[in-house]
């Protein structure tokens, strides 16, 4: 299965991705292209350094530096996904794995890519998820609530925000001393095994599909 990786930050995810279709002789899927709405995503160069294309499509590179400045969230919401279904199309990505992607996606993409788009989530959904839950925001979320469980989730993505059904979880304790720097790290490898399920999941789903 071919997919396309969606990337905003570090490219940590993704770099759990890259790593296991090249040490895992029987993976299931390819990635064809990384995309990022941030220019300067290390996540463009762990693509670079693996060969894998890349494509920016941020609102300024999709709408262009004027029209972005004055652009309102749905208009570059909008523009962002049709040129995230563009791209897909053009490197004929059969689903889309978001590996800490933050603009929220809709309109035809969601449509063409129905049951074909997985989202990894910092924390245990359906908990601490929605617009402005991401990254720190998140943890510390969990920390203020007093939880004694995080985690991270790979879900489907649906028309909602982190609404769609969950695929993978995976947990960790919350301790008394936790900062969201320490929960976070606790976290993260659990992030990267989560993502690597879930790719392979998707990768069975749209197989099971297209039969």
């Amino acid at each position: 299965m071919n997919i396309a990786v969606l990337v905003s930050g570090g490219g940590t995810n993704l770099q759990a991705l890259i790593d296991y279709e090249r040490q895992e002789q029987n993976c299931p899927y390819h990635i064809a292209v990384v995309m990022s709405d941030r220019k300067a995503a290390y996540a463009l160069e762990r693509a670079r350094n693996a060969g894998i294309p890349v494509e920016l499509v941020g609102p300024y590179a999709v709408l262009g530096k004027e029209r972005a400045q004055t652009a309102g969230k749905e208009e570059k919401r909008a523009a962002v996904s049709g040129r995230v279904l563009e791209v897909c199309r053009s490197y004929h990505a059969d689903g889309v794995v978001l590996a800490g992607w933050l603009t929220v996606l809709g309109g035809e993409l969601l449509t063409a890519y129905t049951g074909r788009i997985i989202n990894l989530h910092p924390a245990l959904l359906p908990e601490f998820g929605g617009e402005g839950m991401w990254g720190h925001h998140v943890h510390e979320a969990v920390l203020a609530a007093g939880r004694k469980e995080s985690g991270c989730t790979v879900h489907l993505v649906d028309a909602g925000c982190d609404t769609g059904r969950i695929l993978v979880q995976r947990r960790v304790p919350v301790l008394p001393d936790d900062t969201p720097d320490s929960l976070y790290a606790r976290i993260a490898p659990e992030e990267h095994k989560a993502i690597v399920e879930g790719a392979c999941m998707l990768a069975a789903m749209t197989e099971r599909s297209a039969i």
